[in-house]
């Protein structure tokens, strides 16, 4: 997903910032030794965070069906990944630089998610736009120094770019064939003879039960009584029997 991100990123500067202009683009760290080679303007991407949106994210698996709309799948839905990016333009001139810069803000303010028509690889199959937050403050006023400094540069005006992609981590449950028939459930006691009916309720105190009359006994069911499913297909097999009633 990342190096998908990475070319639409190119894709999209090099089409409405650099438009065929003599000006480099490159995700390298922007470190000393590598400004050092530079020979032409350059417009820098740097990739320095990674981290997952949890307030984006979907708990409820996704239902995958077939091409008659039964259920055979539920898969976990992507996560929201943010990618934390620092622009910055690299030229013998400040008044240049600028110019770079003014150039990437109209490009990504100009629209809260990444062209569709752009999109790339794993981006391009999802049904989730890819959303872009620019030049928002992020944890920490000094973040964008620590950066800088591990890098072993000087501070540097820069643009901090995020862009919050779905990654699709695979995970999915396989659903089993659905239930053709309504089940039929038998309750019968261990000996195979119906329970005895209950006095009723409310006969008052005092009185006592009289004994209930002896239930005709039942023969055994087959297994068959209590499946449910085609003739081809068994399904679910349901077998309910009640406990010994303790005296």
């Amino acid at each position: 997903m990342i190096h998908d991100v990475d070319a639409t990123l190119r894709a999209l500067i090099e089409r409405d910032v650099m438009n065929g202009a003599g000006v480099e683009l490159s995700f390298d760290a922007p470190t000393k030794e590598w400004a050092a080679k530079l020979s032409l303007p350059t417009i820098n991407v740097f990739l320095y965070d990674i981290r997952e949106d949890t307030t984006r994210r979907d708990i409820f698996f996704e239902e995958v069906r077939d091409d008659n709309g039964r259920v055979i799948e539920r898969r976990q839905p992507p996560r929201r990944m943010r990618l934390a990016y620092l622009l910055s333009a690299w030229t013998k001139r400040a008044e240049d630089e600028h110019r770079l810069l003014s150039a990437l803000l109209g490009c990504f303010l100009a629209a809260d998610v990444l062209p569709p028509d752009l999109l790339v690889g794993s981006l391009a199959a999802a049904d989730r736009p890819v959303i872009t937050q620019t030049a928002l403050s992020i944890d920490g006023t000094d973040q964008f120094s620590e950066v800088w400094g591990a890098l072993g540069g000087e501070l540097r005006p820069s643009i901090h770019l995020a862009v919050i992609a779905p990654f699709d981590v695979s995970r999915s449950v396989t659903v089993g064939p659905p239930v053709t028939e309504t089940p039929r459930i038998t309750v019968v006691r261990p000996d195979d003879v119906t329970e005895a009916p209950r006095p009723a309720k409310g006969g008052g105190r005092g009185r006592r039960a009289q004994p209930a009359a002896e239930a005709a006994p039942v023969p055994a069911l087959p297994d068959e009584v209590v499946r449910a499913g085609a003739e081809d297909d068994p399904g679910r097999v349901f077998r309910v029997r009640a406990m010994p009633e303790r005296r």
